[in-house]
């Protein structure tokens, strides 16, 4: 059984046939719609280097935030030796395409970074120490 379909793409309307497929019919090749104009190409922008994530040489204690979640850490807000406010972002943790801000749990500061950039976290893992 043939059908027809009318579908909009940027704005743009397309008339296309689909034959249904099912038990015991033959298929044949239904042409393709091709767009009328080009997909535009976007080339990313060099950005200036960023200087690369430092994790703390100390080991994580009990006294380490634990990651809430699974997920990953696509940004470190703070460094090393900086100086934290109660519910002060300090990193984002995206998880089920969302991002979660981690935020500081108490004032202090932030005397170790167990996790860099990039890395995937697990529930309980350490993830800052801050004193």
């Amino acid at each position: 059984m043939l059908r027809k379909f009318k579908i909009s793409i940027d704005g743009k309307e397309y008339l296309v046939e689909m034959e249904e497929i099912g038990e015991g019919t033959q298929t044949r090749p239904v042409p393709m719609v091709e767009r009328a104009t080009p997909v535009e190409t976007v080339v990313p922008t060099k950005e200036s280097p960023k200087e690369p994530e430092v994790k703390s040489s100390v080991a994580a204690g009990a006294d380490a935030m634990a990651s809430p979640m699974p997920g990953t850490i696509s940004r470190v807000l703070v460094s090393i030796g900086e100086v934290v406010e109660v519910n002060q972002p300090l990193m984002i943790l995206e998880a089920m395409k969302m991002e979660n801000e981690i935020v500081a749990g108490k004032a202090g500061k932030v005397t170790g970074i167990h996790i860099g950039q990039g890395e995937m976290v697990n529930p309980g893992d350490p993830l800052i120490t801050i004193s």
